[in-house]
């Protein structure tokens, strides 16, 4: 591998000029992401539903009720106590676990070069130079430099790079080369790019319409959320290039007329990895089957952790694996700290958050909530704080979901407050600063979170809130981050205002909650009404339609979503359960001292022991089939291995006595029951040793007649002798 590829910080001549040539640069470059074009206003949305927007709920809320909330101006100048930001000392004895790699499978990647000068060294044509000149890209990144001339040639590619190294552009300009020699007379479906989420194949649309701009290639957007007959449309004029979700996409295959993969040349996994999990997995496999085998296949994503059994699933033909920078895993521009929330303090959690965002970090924030709810509870907090914040997570449409995304790119609100959704590819110019309000739940999640920052070499933080039972991910990034990362403590002063102010809002909290409740069934009731008079109105009509096809049902969704949660679960407790060598060591040889201690034991008590064991087996058995049965249970004070023994005793006295001639009285149950509830424990163990010496007088005596009998019938043992 040549030298990496570093940004270079800009000079202060530069600087000067940026800053004096702001308007004109503005005018050159163009934005590749353009999100609010993709679907009809928030606006349009509501008045087509006859709805009201969070925001205007919050507005009347704060109206009728106003409180006293302190501004930032007023809090500098009344706190003296500020925020302290100490160097974080992490545990000792904890060893990184490096991840193994088959490199037999992946072809040798001696060729690649990490390193160009321009995108003219890339072999491009014209309209793509053009097109990267108006983006204002001028020299490749590392990944974007290897993989292009790679892939003009036709090979399988499995790329990784740092988040913000230019992936997209990085799949997106050699397949645009390909597609400029293509038999246009021949229209198909080329190529096919398939993304985890809405919001990012949304934005990988819009940079290959971008890159395409001075092309005549044509590229479509399947996604969830927006029209599906648009959508069918547009693919039956068959465009060269497929942006979708995969859900979507299948959904199109089995469901639209004249729509098929045929003639699919390439198919991209955007975010492979997360494509590869419980999620998708199934529905990946299900893509793989209609796309032809003779294809080109890459993948691309930040943490490649698939395993190579994967890939082969995927059929890929000797891919190259290109990572660029393997080791710098973090930005070197990206700071990263970590607020410690202790048991008692959890409560205090919300409080904290808005502490930081009013005083320390105050715009292009991104928030990570772990759940909807969580997400939506802090955007009402935020608003009656007068904080101006957007929401994204999957409770909403994907109208709203777009609008949030588009109003915090033009920063028209400092706050977006979103779940795993935005966590992954999504490329904001001029985010500062990643709060995570909820702890990922692994490494590869909070690489992508943070990643969201400090991007293409500018500065960025990383705030994580970090509760006692976040503790093994608090070692794994204190290993990520090593002697760069930083402990904040939150002013307590600052903390306690924050609690009481919340206090005060939980009556309107629960306001707009409640009314957003009563908004939902009606508009469900409205559509319940609606849906039943185009039944009446359109009954043939609606009924001659060939019926819709389902790779997965919504029950059937839930399900391995459900799964999927708990195989989270299992595999965290798993790793709590997890015991040292040690311990497993002692395990084993007590189980062996065991084993030995069994061997030695005389072979009448190893018998003994066990039949005691096949009676508990079988007793076992018995008491989960009764209580299966609802029969009563066996009465406590005895244990049921001696009583056991007791009978099968008293049962073969029984038998020995009847054979040799003795008359044995038969005692009723109830008698039995009334003899053993008056007689004391001494009692019976007499009678017990009693029965067991007769029953050896009779053995002994059965011996000698047997005996005396064989005397005289007794022969040679000389037949018996081997000839």
């Amino acid at each position: 591998m040549e030298d990496a590829f570093v940004f270079e910080p800009p000079s202060d001549e530069e600087i000067e000029s940026e800053e004096e040539d702001d308007s004109v640069e503005a005018q050159k470059s163009q934005s590749p992401w353009e999100f609010a074009s993709y679907a009809e206003s928030v606006a349009e949305e509501h008045a087509r539903r006859s709805t009201t927007s969070l925001d205007f709920k919050i507005y009347k809320a704060r109206e009728e009720q106003a409180l006293q909330i302190p501004n930032r101006s007023d809090e500098d100048e009344t706190e003296s106590e500020d925020d302290k930001q100490e160097n974080y000392r992490p545990e000792e004895g904890d060893d990184e676990t490096k991840e193994g790699e088959s490199q037999s499978f992946f072809a040798p990647s001696d060729g690649a070069s990490f390193h160009a000068n321009s995108f003219m060294e890339l072999n491009l044509s014209r309209p793509l130079l053009r097109a990267c000149e108006a983006l204002g890209y001028h020299k490749p990144t590392p990944i974007q430099a290897a993989c292009v001339p790679i892939a003009l040639t036709g090979r399988d590619i499995c790329g990784s790079a740092i988040t913000g190294s230019g992936k997209t552009a990085a799949f997106t300009l050699p397949v645009l080369e390909r597609l400029l020699f293509r038999p246009k007379r021949v229209h198909a479906i080329r190529v096919l790019v398939l993304t985890p989420t809405r919001e990012l194949a949304v934005q990988v649309h819009s940079m290959i319409e971008k890159l395409a701009q001075f092309t005549d290639i044509r590229c479509c957007l399947v996604v969830g959320g927006l029209s599906s007959q648009t959508q069918e449309v547009a693919l039956r004029t068959m465009p060269d290039i497929v942006v979708a979700t995969p859900g979507r996409m299948i959904d199109h295959l089995r469901n639209s007329c004249s729509v098929a993969l045929d003639d699919l040349a390439v198919l991209i996994l955007d975010e492979a990895d997360r494509l590869l999990e419980l999620g998708f997995s199934a529905e990946i496999s299900e893509l793989v089957r209609f796309c032809p085998k003779r294809r080109q296949t890459m993948l691309f994503s930040a943490t490649m952790t698939e395993e190579v059994d994967e890939l082969i699933k995927l059929s890929l033909t000797r891919p190259m694996r290109l990572s660029a920078d393997p080791s710098t895993k973090r930005p070197s521009t990206l700071t990263e700290e970590v607020v410690r929330i202790r048991r008692m303090r959890e409560v205090n959690q919300e409080a904290v958050l808005l502490s930081l965002c009013t005083k320390t970090f105050t715009s292009k924030v991104i928030i990570f909530s772990g759940t909807k709810q969580a997400a939506h509870r802090l955007k009402i907090l935020f608003g009656l704080a007068g904080l101006k914040a957007a929401e994204l997570h999957g409770n909403l449409t994907q109208v709203q979901r777009l609008e949030a995304l588009e109003r915090f790119r033009k920063q028209e609100v400092d706050f977006l407050i979103a779940t795993d959704v935005a966590a992954r590819g999504l490329d904001i110019i001029g985010v500062q600063t990643v709060i995570n309000f909820a702890c990922p739940r692994d490494l590869t999640s909070y690489v992508h979170r943070v990643g969201r920052t400090a991007r293409a070499g500018k500065e960025g933080y990383a705030v994580t809130f970090v509760t006692d039972n976040d503790r093994s991910i608090l070692k794994s990034i204190a290993k990520r981050a090593g002697s760069k990362l930083k402990s904040r403590i939150v002013a307590e002063q600052s903390i306690t205002k924050w609690c009481n102010i919340i206090e005060q809002m939980a009556d309107q909290v629960s306001a707009i909650l409640q009314e957003e409740r009563e908004e939902k069934a009606l508009r469900k009731a409205e559509m319940e009404a609606t849906k039943a008079e185009n039944l009446i109105a359109h009954k043939d009509e609606i009924f001659s339609r060939p019926k819709r096809t389902w790779f997965a049902t919504e029950k059937e969704k839930k399900v391995m979503a459900k799964a999927a949660k708990e195989s989270m679960k299992k595999a965290d407790t798993l790793k709590k359960e997890v015991i040292s060598a040690e311990q497993a060591e002692d395990l084993k040889m007590k189980e062996k001292r065991k084993r030995e201690r069994e061997k030695n034991m005389p072979r009448k008590k190893r018998r003994r022991l066990e039949a005691e064991r096949e009676m508990l087996e079988d007793v076992g058995q018995a008491e989960k089939s009764e209580q299966g049965g609802g029969k009563g249970k066996d009465k406590p004070g005895k244990s049921l291995v001696d009583m056991a023994y007791r009978k099968a005793k008293a049962v073969k006295a029984m038998k020995k006595a009847e054979a040799a001639g003795k008359s044995v009285k038969k005692v009723g149950k109830r008698s039995k029951i009334s003899s053993q509830r008056t007689k004391s424990k001494p009692e019976e163990m007499r009678e017990l040793f009693q029965s067991d010496m007769s029953e050896r007088k009779q053995q002994r005596s059965a011996h000698q007649t047997m005996k005396k009998k064989s005397k005289n019938s007794f022969k040679s043992k000389s037949r018996y002798k081997r000839r």
